[in-house]
């Protein structure tokens, strides 16, 4: 059983608006040099949620659920950093008001917190409907793992998850598949992880077969081999990250599914148990 520091966590409300889709330039161009006009980010999206495949959409870094963002710079990087997958959020404004979610990632970039909701729910709600976050999980740490560097995870999932301490002192979480550090693209040389995600290359077909790429999830967990996120994205020989797949995946070069990451640790004291029904949404109930 392992123990984490939730009693001394602060929990803050950050909100924002379901923020409409954009469109600057129509085309998206692809690895094959090809421009699409194609579904993307933002809005609400009826038809893709959390453990639905994250592969074969006819889109481009589409968001499952409602997809949220501040009107103020300032206050979406509050709502960006502080809140976390797991995290309960409130409808506040619309005709779906009173109706509650969870913040199933965040999508850099374009600087999204991605939420789930039920259907019934977002029949009702509207572009500008206002959304609140409990935030809490930022600053969430393991006893006698200082080096294991938590982020971006409410403490109650992180709880559910069943990560278990083994006999050799090392840290086994459920994921449904490993992903090599030389198939991550995008993002690649943040600043920080503690907000946004970074994406799993899919342009190596036979790569997304061997990896189990072609099967993930909106929600899974994965483990990310030799990715150190612990002060920024980069590699390192033998650390160890763990994420959540939270958009789908891309057409354009370097991109694919997104990843925002939950654990990190610079050396290996974290290893996979391989579960296929690691995914969120079996912990948060709703798959």
């Amino acid at each position: 059983m392992i123990k984490i520091n939730k009693d001394r966590l602060v929990m803050q409300s950050v909100q924002g608006k379901v923020h409409s889709p954009i469109v600057k330039n129509p085309y998206r161009i692809s690895s094959e040099g090809q421009g699409k006009i194609l579904p993307a980010t933002g809005g609400i999206s009826y038809n893709v949620k959390v453990g639905d495949s994250c592969m074969n959409w006819v889109g481009d870094h589409v968001e499952p659920g409602v997809s949220i963002k501040s009107e103020s710079p300032e206050e979406n990087n509050a709502l960006m950093m502080l809140s976390c997958i797991g995290n309960e959020a409130r409808i506040i404004t619309g005709e779906g008001k009173g109706g509650k979610g969870y913040v199933t990632g965040m999508h850099g970039g374009i600087d999204h917190v991605l939420i789930h909701f039920k259907d019934e729910d977002m029949e009702k709600m509207a572009i500008n409907d206002v959304i609140l976050v409990k935030a809490f999980g930022q600053g969430l740490q393991i006893e006698g793992f200082e080096d294991v560097i938590c982020m971006n995870i409410d403490p109650a999932l992180f709880e559910k998850i069943g990560i278990v301490k083994n006999d050799k002192g090392v840290l086994e979480v459920p994921v449904v598949t490993e992903i090599p550090a030389y198939l991550m693209g995008s993002g690649i040389g943040s600043s920080t992880a503690f907000m946004g995600d970074y994406d799993i290359m899919t342009g190596d077909k036979e790569a997304n077969k061997k990896f189990g790429i072609d099967k993930l999830r909106f929600g899974d967990l994965v483990l990310l081999r030799d990715c150190d996120n612990t002060n920024g994205r980069q590699y390192l020989n033998g650390a160890v990250s763990i994420g959540v797949v939270v958009h789908s995946d891309c057409i354009q070069s370097g991109h694919g599914p997104g990843v925002t990451v939950i654990m990190s640790s610079k050396t290996s004291k974290i290893k996979s148990l391989i579960n296929e029904k690691a995914n969120i949404g079996h912990y948060l109930d709703f798959l």
